[in-house]
């Protein structure tokens, strides 16, 4: 069989490994262009915050963002989808030769928050091998602006990330980033949340807390629930769900929304997760879409084939047949109703079997 670069990715993926996002991709000097990201469908605008952490006894420090809705947004700057030197890297590490812009965000730095309208709840985002905090933007500024908030979290060593002295951090390929890891780090802020939120006039309720990731984030998210009880939804974008130790039972809600990964696919740790699940729990697959379906991903790279010169067969091989513009809607609708009904228990009714508006989402029995 041809191990394509789609299934060099999967494959890496699934173990942690690091590929280059654009192997193969055409060179192109061109003038720079700022590539672009949708607005979210929320009635709130959005503040985003950076923050450094320091977790002195596992000798990790990393960058964090506080997502949330504020008020008078205006006159504050828009935040960037990543910095400029970690974007260079990331493009770099990729054999993308082309000087672009990172897209521009909902998110305004400094605003102050929304407030008045009662303790808020609260979700925390782990990313993929060789990711970082922003690779699902789209579904992060959906949640806040419709009253979540969100935390981002960079993980050392496995990231694209810059700390507030300019120190640019890049994935180690001689360091073994585990999703256990991923979960510790998880843990770490999840001690922190309260008096993160409140030093930034954010009123968060402890109870209500929910946990989404992508890829390795998402097998990190099943740990983290086997670890801590103030996590009560957990949600896994395409996760391979991999890990040694395996996760144990969950008895809270969990939903998987697949792509490459599903309870068939040869060398997943799906189907042996599965039947752990003994709360609420869906496994709803994206038809025609390939691993990146449910993060940014889906949305950037045809705007970077476009740039670059790349055929629709070669970007097909990258993003399969999921258009991008329906993958927005999946990444905006399916996290909210999810977290929707479980931190806010209103009735979904989007999560209850097949939709019309969606016909490529799959409810796998």
């Amino acid at each position: 069989m041809t191990l394509t670069r789609r299934r060099l990715l999967t494959a890496a993926l699934a173990t942690g490994v690091a590929v280059p996002l654009g192997s193969g991709w055409p060179a192109a000097a061109q003038a720079a262009a700022r590539l672009t990201l949708p607005a979210p469908t929320g009635p709130h605008p959005v503040d985003t915050v950076p923050l450094h952490l320091i977790d002195r006894a596992r000798h990790r420090e990393m960058m964090v963002s506080v997502w949330y809705p504020a008020r008078n947004v205006g006159r504050f700057p828009v935040t960037p989808w990543l910095t400029a030197a970690p974007l260079r890297e990331l493009l770099a590490s990729a054999d993308i030769d082309i000087d672009v812009a990172a897209p521009l965000t909902a998110g305004h730095e400094g605003a102050p928050a929304l407030v008045g309208t009662g303790r808020r709840p609260v979700v925390v985002f782990s990313h993929g091998a060789g990711g970082h905090r922003s690779e699902t933007t789209i579904v992060v500024q959906e949640l806040a602006s419709h009253g979540y908030v969100v935390v981002t979290v960079d993980h050392p060593d496995d990231s694209y990330s810059e700390f507030p002295d300019g120190r640019l951090t890049v994935p180690d390929d001689d360091v073994s980033v585990t999703p256990w890891d991923h979960a510790h780090d998880i843990l770490f802020v999840l001690d922190r949340i309260e008096d993160l939120a409140a030093g930034l006039g954010v009123m968060i309720d402890p109870r209500r807390i929910g946990m989404y990731g992508w890829s390795k984030g998402a097998t990190a998210t099943a740990l983290v629930m086997n670890s801590d009880r103030r996590v009560l939804a957990g949600l896994s974008l395409d996760g391979p769900m991999q890990s040694v130790p395996f996760a144990t039972e969950i008895d809270r809600p969990f939903m998987l929304l697949t792509a490459e990964f599903t309870r068939t696919t040869e060398d997943s740790g799906v189907a042996e997760f599965w039947p752990l699940l003994h709360g609420w729990r869906r496994e709803i697959h994206a038809e025609g879409g390939l691993h990146g379906a449910y993060c940014d991903h889906q949305w950037l790279l045809p705007q970077l084939a476009a740039i670059t010169g790349m055929s629709d067969e070669d970007l097909a091989d990258w993003i399969g047949t999921l258009a991008p513009a329906r993958a927005v809607r999946i990444q905006q609708a399916y996290p909210l109703a999810f977290f929707d009904l479980h931190l806010r228990h209103q009735r979904q009714p989007l999560l209850d079997g097949p939709s019309r508006a969606f016909p490529e989402m799959r409810f796998v029995s």
